[in-house]
């Protein structure tokens, strides 16, 4: 397991080895969803909102 740092509150996130780059996680403190963006070391960034789809 590694540690990075959120993006939003600046809290430790736990970051388990089995984790890809663009998986989503979630920051214990203040419940932000975060995107793994690099590995080496472990790097996040606030996940992108996911849009309405309306058939268009």
């Amino acid at each position: 397991m590694s540690v990075a740092v959120c993006p939003e509150c600046d809290a430790e996130v736990a970051v388990d080895v089995g984790t890809r780059v663009a998986e989503i996680i979630e920051c214990g403190d203040c419940r932000v969803e975060l995107e793994v963006i690099g590995m080496d070391p472990p790097v996040l960034s606030q996940a992108p909102e996911v849009e309405e789809d309306w058939g268009e």
